[in-house]
């Protein structure tokens, strides 16, 4: 075993007895309190900011309303608050024009941090579909096609076609084959059969009542309620009033009142 030399021993001594003179208490406080004050520092600077950085602590604010707005004026709107925006969804809207925010989420007034992406529903437009193929097809069924394509049925007139059946779709307006909104009505042109089962009126007023009566009978029409009215102006048996206009449509067979003149 190696033992240290007198001279050497001597001489630790010494350094050892040095080093216990300066480390008093107050030397060896600021030796290990210093090491310490300085991981407080490190821990204060890493909570308070740091931390607040990587979590956004303290920096949350109300969410602006963008819905209604375009997509680009919405886009700066969020920028401007340090917020990012993705269109998440996209929907037809018979009134907000294509690229309009229609809702977003969180909803506006939501409290939120910088750097959040806030997810909209933006509008496509109003939804165009196609009239489909009317021209033959019953009233009921013209119906059904226009409700299976997302529109429906408007008014329905009457019209003349020899070459198609009674009672079905001559044609449309708007025309099949037209975009339209969807939503909207169609109006229908249908037939009423053919052109000679409809008369026209005639001009009976100033006629005698028994011309009057023959022309009634040859177009087809009956002489309704005659009534005799005193007026001493026209000849006995004058036909002074017709209950149908001249040059109105009437079906075979209907009744035509008459005001005829009397003497008496």
């Amino acid at each position: 075993m190696h033992l240290p030399r007198p001279k050497e021993q001597r001489q630790a001594n010494r350094w050892f007895n040095k080093l216990s003179q300066r480390l008093t208490p107050r030397v060896l406080a600021i030796y290990l309190g210093a090491p310490i004050g300085v991981l407080f520092l490190l821990y204060v600077i890493f909570d308070f900011g740091i931390m607040r950085i990587i979590t956004r602590h303290g920096s949350e604010f109300p969410l602006s309303d963008v819905t209604g707005k375009g997509i680009e004026m919405a886009h700066e709107m969020l920028r401007s608050q340090g917020l990012d925006m993705e269109v998440a969804a996209e929907e037809y809207h018979p009134d907000k024009p294509e690229g309009t925010i229609l809702s977003q989420y969180p909803a506006p007034g939501t409290k939120v941090k910088s750097g959040r992406i806030i997810k909209v529903t933006a509008s496509i437009g109003q939804k165009m579909v196609t009239i489909p193929a009317l021209s033959g097809f019953s009233v009921r069924q013209a119906k059904l096609n226009l409700e299976a394509s997302g529109l429906k049925l408007g008014e329905v007139a009457w019209t003349f076609s020899d070459s198609l059946p009674e009672k079905v779709v001559v044609f449309s307006y708007p025309a099949s084959g037209t975009e339209i909104p969807a939503g909207s009505a169609v109006n229908l042109m249908v037939n009423r059969g053919r052109l000679g089962g409809v008369v026209y009126m005639p001009q009976l007023v100033g006629r005698q009542f028994t011309d009057a009566k023959k022309m009634l009978e040859e177009l087809g029409l009956k002489v309704g309620l005659v009534t005799y009215v005193r007026n001493e102006d026209f000849l006995p048996e004058t036909v002074l009033e017709q209950s149908a206009e001249e040059a109105s449509e009437l079906e075979p067979g209907e009744e035509i009142d008459l005001v005829v003149s009397t003497t008496e």
